[in-house]
């Protein structure tokens, strides 16, 4: 009977267990107080109804009764929010060393790039027990990444990237949903997750591909002439981009920002939003002429600049060298920060 109408669905990520106990305690908790709340008002209703002949009596409190139902409450409330806390946390915080996936979505379908090369459409193949972090975002409206099976939904949205993770733990197909509603045909945005054993996952990596997905972004780098102005010895109008990712960057207004997957997203698309300190407003913006694609694949490209043994030198931060104002770079000139 219960595998026709399972209470919930099956477990097959690290964090679903996790996130099922705390569910199932909000259930406990809930039925508890929503039970304690009922006979209370039986109870009080049958002992204290009206009689004739009864005047009823005023009734001051108790204070050792307002503190039990002020702090007992209190204290399960705060047992509530620190373990939600810490699943929420644990599930916004990828393992450093994820196999990371590039995720587009857009009406209405799933496009998903692994960073070895392989590209897939409304399927994802994964190994079991292996991390893999999710990097998102939509080509069109909001849209939102869930498995029910791993416990986890994400939002992705247009213009930024969000970031998910998991951990699967058992093989078998699993469904993806579109779980925001994103237009007519929202019902059909839908696909699976493959788990593979990482014998079979190795055999189903190993069909081929065009390359590794930072190898397309350094190509498509070299196409839009981004290497002109950011050079590794230092002496372009752009800065020098390896080491960069993953490090402090200090702007010309003077904040200090992180070099993430958005930092770099937003440079590429509109340069002088954040204008790296001792460079000149000289790169063009990218926007319209670079797919979503070709985004990821040039955000895989300069993270493996900082990456061990990806790329010649591995410097920190190049310290920026104030350049004239001159005459705006070719291409893909990178005048502001980062290609």
């Amino acid at each position: 009977m219960l595998d026709n109408f399972p209470l919930w669905p099956e477990r097959a990520s690290a964090m679903a267990a996790n996130v099922d106990a705390l569910y199932i305690f909000l259930l406990i908790v809930s039925g508890l107080m929503t039970a304690l709340i009922f006979v209370a008002i039986l109870y009080f209703a049958a002992r204290y109804r009206q009689q004739k002949g009864v005047r009823a009596e005023q009734i001051d409190g108790s204070t050792p009764l307002e503190l039990t139902w002020s702090i007992i409450p209190f204290v399960v409330f705060m047992v509530i929010f620190l373990w939600g806390a810490a699943v929420y946390f644990k599930g916004r915080t990828p393992p450093r060393d994820s196999t990371e996936v590039y995720v587009v979505a857009k009406q209405w379908m799933w496009k998903l790039e692994h960073a070895e090369g392989q590209r897939e459409i409304n399927e994802l193949h994964v190994p079991v027990g292996r991390d893999v972090k999710l990097i998102m975002t939509s080509q069109d409206v909001i849209h939102s990444f869930f498995v029910p099976a791993f416990r986890m939904k994400q939002d992705v949205l247009p213009g930024r990237y969000t970031m998910a993770w998991f951990r699967a733990t058992k093989a078998g197909t699993y469904h993806l949903f579109c779980a925001e509603y994103c237009g007519t045909q929202h019902s059909g945005m839908i696909g699976s997750i493959v788990v593979m054993e990482p014998a079979q996952y190795e055999a189903w990596m190993g069909g081929g591909t065009s390359g590794t997905l930072s190898a397309t972004g350094e190509k498509i780098f070299a196409e839009l002439g981004c290497a002109t102005c950011h050079r590794s010895d230092a002496q372009g109008r752009g800065p020098n981009l390896q080491g960069l990712f993953g490090k402090p960057v200090q702007l010309e207004d003077g904040r200090t920002v992180m070099a993430d997957e958005n930092y770099v997203r937003e440079c590429i698309l509109d340069p002088g939003a954040q204008r790296v300190k001792g460079f000149q407003p000289v790169m063009p913006t990218f926007q319209g002429l670079v797919s979503e694609e070709q985004l990821s694949a040039l955000v895989a490209y300069v993270k493996s600049l900082s990456k061990p043994g990806d790329s010649e030198a591995k410097p920190a931060v190049a310290m920026p060298r104030a350049v004239p104002a001159s005459a705006p770079a070719k291409g893909a000139v990178n005048g502001n920060q980062v290609k």
